[in-house]
C-alpha cells in the first residue's frame, strides 16, 4: 500500500536493489507466520506464494543476502527471519514519534505491531493544547512546542505524520530540521524534503480510488460497456461516447 519517493541511490551500500529491499518485509511477514507455527524449513515456491511473488524473483532476492537454501530441503525459517531482520535494521530499537493524534494518529499509536518489529513509539505529539497530557495507548500526548526537544532527547530518526494536509509540510520541515531523516506520511499531500531524507507515503483514498477503477473496469467487461478490453487485452483505442 505504501508508495514512496527515495532520494538515496537506487542500490544500497551492500548492492541490494531497492526493489528487493521493498520485498524483504513481505518475506519477513510470511516467515514470521511460519516461525510462529514452528515450521522449520520452507521451499522457495511455498514462501513465494505466501509472500505474493514468483519463486524465481524470491531466489534472486535472497541471493543478494547470500542465502541460497538447500536443494531438497529449502530455506531455514529461523535463520531467514534473523537474516532479513538484520538486513532491515530490525535487530535494534528504533524510536519513532507520531505527530497528529487525531483518529488516525491514535489508531497508529494503539497498533501493537510496532514493538514486535523493532519500533518503539517514543512520543505522541499534537498541536492542540487540549490534547497535552492526555494518555493515548498508555503514552501522554505532548504539545508540538516540545517537538525538537523530544526528538533530541530520544534520538529519533523516524517520524510519522498523521496531521491534516495543511499542517503536514510545516511539521515535516520541523522534523527534518530536528534531525529526522525518515518520514512515514499519512497526510494527503506530497511533502518536499531535502536530499538524504526518505519519505514513504500512505494514502488510503488513493488506494480505494485504484480499487474503484478496477471495479468499474470489471463491471464494464461484464456488461460489454466502456470497460471492455480490445482484442489484444488492452483498452480499445477509441472509447465509446
Amino acid at each position: 500500500m505504501a508508495t514512496g519517493r527515495n532520494h538515496r541511490p537506487a542500490t544500497r551500500s551492500r548492492g541490494i536493489p531497492e526493489a528487493t529491499v521493498a520485498r524483504l518485509p513481505l518475506y519477513l511477514r510470511a516467515l514470521t507466520a511460519l516461525s510462529e507455527r514452528s515450521v522449520p524449513t520452507v521451499s522457495s515456491e511455498e514462501l513465494a506464494a505466501a509472500a505474493g511473488v514468483n519463486s524465481a524473483k524470491l531466489r534472486k532476492d535472497f541471493s543478494y543476502l547470500g542465502s541460497y537454501g538447500t536443494r531438497g530441503v529449502g530455506y531455514d525459517v529461523e535463520y531467514l527471519v534473523y537474516q532479513i531482520s538484520r538486513e532491515l535494521g530490525l535487530t535494534q530499537d528504533w524510536p519513532v514519534v507520531i505527530v497528529g493524534i487525531g483518529n488516525l494518529g491514535a489508531a497508529l499509536a494503539n497498533y501493537g505491531g510496532f514493538a514486535s518489529r523493532g519500533f518503539r513509539v517514543a512520543a505522541l505529539i499534537d498541536a492542540d493544547p487540549a490534547m497535552a497530557g492526555k494518555p493515548v495507548a498508555g503514552i501522554a500526548v505532548q504539545h508540538t512546542d516540545e517537538l525538537e526537544k523530544i526528538i533530541s532527547d530520544n534520538g529519533v530518526s523516524i517520524g510519522v505524520i498523521a496531521t491534516p494536509a495543511g499542517a503536514a509540510q510545516q511539521v515535516c520541515d520541523r522534523l527534518v530540521a530536528a534531525g529526522v531523516t525518515s518520514i512515514l506520511n499519512f497526510a494527503p499531500t506530497v511533502l518536499s524534503v531535502p536530499e538524504g531524507v526518505d519519505v514513504r507515503k500512505v494514502d488510503l483514498s488513493i488506494e480505494l480510488q485504484i480499487l474503484a477503477f478496477h471495479e468499474q473496469r470489471k463491471a464494464g467487461e461484464e456488461s460489454g460497456g466502456p470497460g471492455r478490453k480490445g482484442p489484444d487485452g488492452d483498452m480499445p483505442a477509441v472509447m465509446p461516447a
